[in-house]
């Protein structure tokens, strides 16, 4: 089997991105729209693990690398609820960079990891995400615009990716994208909720 190479991605955050989106619209048909909503898990201890978990599946994802102002993420674990006490002990915890709390179950459903584990913890918060992803290629980049309620708060988010850097930055010009900052969800979501400070 060939080798899977994680991509590079450049993504930002704004409240209004049409300008942006109206060069994605002329540049590339329509590929697909995807709807979900999603539960981040936001820690106080970590800003290199992006975990998430939807519909009963915990996806985590570690940050790799940057190169010229792209970063590059790779799959860490995927787990299914119901989980065992001892993989979230020894594999989602060590994601969160905090100490485990004293589990009273040999296994939890989403609900009661959520309720039980995530919510009394002084340094982990669960976030609630509402997504409606728009799809779209540009210069041979997956490229999305996201229409996002983060908590209720709304937002819009812009990402391009590839396993090419050069192709990355050759769409952020074609999109008018040069000026912005790129922020992954996990920094985007801790400035929201107040984890994080806001860029001056």
């Amino acid at each position: 089997m060939s080798e899977i190479k994680p991509r590079f991605e450049f993504r930002t955050f704004a409240q209004n991105f049409g300008m942006v989106v109206n060069k994605m619209r002329k540049l590339s048909a329509l590929d697909k729209i995807r709807e979900s909503s999603e539960i981040y898990i936001m820690s106080a201890g970590n800003n290199e693990n992006n975990t998430k978990v939807r519909d009963d599946l915990m996806d985590i994802k570690v940050f790799v690398t940057r190169d010229r102002g792209l970063e590059q993420w790779n799959p860490r674990m995927k787990g299914s609820f119901a989980m065992k006490a001892a993989m979230i002990r020894d594999e989602v915890f060590a994601a969160f960079g905090v100490a485990p709390p004293d589990f009273k179950r040999e296994e939890y459903t989403l609900q009661e990891f959520l309720e039980e584990i995530i919510r009394p913890h002084k340094d982990l918060v669960a976030v609630k995400v509402i997504k409606r992803r728009y799809g779209f290629t540009v210069n041979n980049c997956i490229t999305e615009y996201a229409e996002l309620l983060i908590n209720g708060a709304a937002i819009q988010t812009v990402a391009v990716e590839s396993v090419s850097v050069e192709d990355i930055l050759k769409a952020k010009e074609m999109l008018g994208l040069d000026e912005y900052e790129n922020i992954n969800y996990l920094l985007a979501i801790k400035r929201i909720i107040g984890m994080e400070p806001l860029n001056d």
